[in-house]
C-alpha cells in the first residue's frame, strides 16, 4: 500500500510548523557586515598593492624562472666567464 500526501505551504510555513527558527535576520546581518568588511579591504588597495597579495608567490616565482632562463642561456654561450 502506498499512500502519498501533498502538502502546499511555503517555506516560512514549514519552517514555522517544524519549530526551526528563523535564521534570515542573522543572515541579512551577516551578509552587510561581509559586504562592509570587503568594501572597506578593496577600497582600500591600489592595483599594484592588490597584485601583490593575491600573486606573490606567481609574480616571484616568474621573475626566478627568468633569471634561471638568462643564466642557463649565458652559461650555453660562454658569456659567464665558464668556457
Amino acid at each position: 500500500m502506498k499512500i502519498t500526501v501533498d502538502i502546499d505551504c511555503t517555506p516560512d510555513e514549514a519552517r514555522q510548523f517544524l519549530g526551526l527558527p528563523d535564521v534570515k535576520p542573522m543572515q541579512d546581518a551577516m551578509m552587510r557586515e561581509i559586504q562592509a568588511r570587503m568594501q572597506a579591504s578593496l577600497g582600500a588597495m591600489d592595483p599594484d598593492t592588490m597584485l601583490k597579495t593575491w600573486l606573490p608567490a606567481g609574480i616571484q616565482g616568474m621573475e626566478q624562472i627568468q633569471k634561471m632562463f638568462w643564466n642557463q642561456m649565458a652559461t650555453a654561450m660562454g658569456q659567464d666567464g665558464r668556457k
